[in-house]
């Protein structure tokens, strides 16, 4: 697991990477994965710097939750480095191809991942992978 389970912890990684990307301090690696991720969202750079980092986002609040949505995509970029599920790497490959542009192409995956990781928790199972590949190659035709 990339990171722990604490929230606020989680959102201070977020908040130090980016403040570390923006004083061009030097990154670790997860670091520098994270504000690559934040900087491709400049609609979420104040919640990342928000001194209200434990603002809470719920869906009758009519906001994405910008912590969850990041990292999704942090999450889809694991897969794709690990190819795990068996298949992703491609998948993401032809769908960069099809979009012009990798950010676009893991929104595209990232909506197939936030059902499936919905569907395994409301059901209290492990992701069923074979059910994600499926949805993910529906968007390569």
């Amino acid at each position: 697991m990339i990171f722990g389970q604490d929230r606020d912890e989680l959102r201070k990684m977020y908040a130090t990477a980016w403040r570390k990307r923006s004083e061009r301090a030097p990154l670790s690696p997860l670091e520098a994965q994270i504000a690559a991720v934040v900087e491709w969202h400049p609609e979420y750079h104040e919640d990342v710097t928000s001194d209200d980092l434990e603002r809470e986002y719920t869906p009758d609040g009519g906001r994405t939750n910008p912590f969850l949505h990041m990292g999704l995509h942090l999450g889809i970029r694991e897969q794709v480095s690990t190819n795990r599920p068996a298949g992703i790497a491609k998948i993401h490959e032809t769908l960069v191809a099809q979009a012009g542009d990798a950010h676009a192409a893991e929104h595209q995956m990232i909506e197939c991942l936030a059902e499936t990781l919905w569907e395994a928790q409301n059901a209290n199972t492990a992701p069923d992978e074979q059910r994600y590949l499926r949805r993910l190659s529906r968007l390569t035709r």
